[in-house]
């Protein structure tokens, strides 16, 4: 899973018994080798599901990491793109990236500027077309949603989308299932006894209750599958894409 060039066992450790902040700080150099950062076939595809609904202008990636998506909104954004994350390791290791590959402000194509700051707490006011994000949802407890959606709301302007992939749930009958369960298991235990906490539960972030924090922030909801990644059994997609958009000018009150 991991690369000869990613984390070492005791690097993983260190990182996972710091806060969140400090511990993407500590593996910011080594991130981009590591199974944790979203695949660009999840990348290529939300990219290639949100052109017929653009062009945008302005286009922000929440918790943005090692800047990733940052190429989605390149390709889709023609004014400006931004990316935001509480790291300041992440975005070290996202600006450099974005040099390397040609994405630096002042360069043909939009452009691009960096931000730290929690996404909960966003310093920008209906700026953007376009927010996305990829893999973050894990680091926010369930009653931190209201907040958060609400926060991305307010940094739309009217019409703009919020939109974001999510994977289906692996079945009982599989082992993902059981490695997930057993890893926010362990994370439960490790922030039960150990200060700071370091909040990453990947089987928190339930769909249903998703859409329905969307929708009471103010968003009109669209569910896309993204066909690249089949379907299951069922007949269900193996991944979604989330488009939110927001509808009108008016601003939900602050979640309680």
């Amino acid at each position: 899973m991991f690369s000869p060039e990613g984390p070492t066992l005791r690097e993983l450790a260190v990182q996972a018994l710091s806060s969140v902040e400090h511990g993407y700080d500590l593996l910011a150099p080594k991130f981009d080798h590591t199974p944790f950062r979203t695949p660009d076939a999840v990348l290529d595809s939300v990219a290639k599901a949100l052109d017929p609904i653009g062009p945008f202008e302005d286009g922000l990636d929440l918790c943005c990491g090692t800047g990733a998506g940052l190429d989605v909104l390149a390709g889709l954004c023609r004014r400006s793109v931004t990316g935001v994350d509480f790291s300041a390791g992440m975005l070290d290791v996202a600006r450099r990236r974005a040099a390397s590959a040609g994405l630096a402000a002042g360069a043909e194509g939009p452009g691009v500027a960096w931000v730290r700051a929690d996404a909960r707490a966003l310093p920008f006011t209906a700026a953007f077309d376009l927010v996305v994000s990829f893999g973050a949802f894990g680091h926010f407890l369930p009653r931190e949603l209201p907040g958060l959606f609400t926060q991305v709301h307010s940094v739309l302007r009217p019409g703009g989308r919020f939109a974001f992939p999510v994977l289906a749930p692996p079945r009982p009958s599989s082992p993902a299932f059981w490695m997930l369960l057993g890893f926010d298991a362990v994370m439960r235990v490790r922030n039960a006894l150990w200060r700071p906490p370091f909040v990453m539960y990947y089987r928190a972030f339930r769909l249903g209750e998703v859409l329905e924090e969307l929708t009471r922030a103010g968003f009109t909801v669209d569910l896309h599958a993204l066909p690249e990644f089949g379907q299951r059994g069922d007949g269900s997609p193996r991944v979604r894409l989330v488009s939110a958009r927001r509808g009108d000018g008016v601003t939900p009150p602050p979640a309680a």
